[in-house]
């Protein structure tokens, strides 16, 4: 993969970290779930709705510790 350098406002940076659903997922994966959404929401308006209330319902799991680890997701999936 090809990395590139963006420069961002702050604000916008702020704003992109609402969108994150962990931690440690990087700025090209908001990136790629914003720009799905995005092309969603003008094609099937409902489900880019589900998307965003099924964010909200995960980030609202993981600040209250209602989460997988990677290593519990992996033994559960058999891998």
């Amino acid at each position: 993969m090809t990395a590139t350098t963006v420069k961002i406002h702050q604000e916008t940076k702020s704003e992109l970290d609402q969108f994150r659903e962990y931690k440690s997922e990087s700025y090209d994966e908001v990136i790629q779930k914003v720009i799905f959404i995005a092309k969603k929401s003008r094609t099937e308006p409902e489900v880019s709705k589900q998307l965003f209330d099924a964010i909200e319902k995960a980030r609202a799991r993981i600040k209250q510790g209602i989460f997988l680890t990677e290593e519990q997701a992996k033994k559960r999936l058999g891998l």
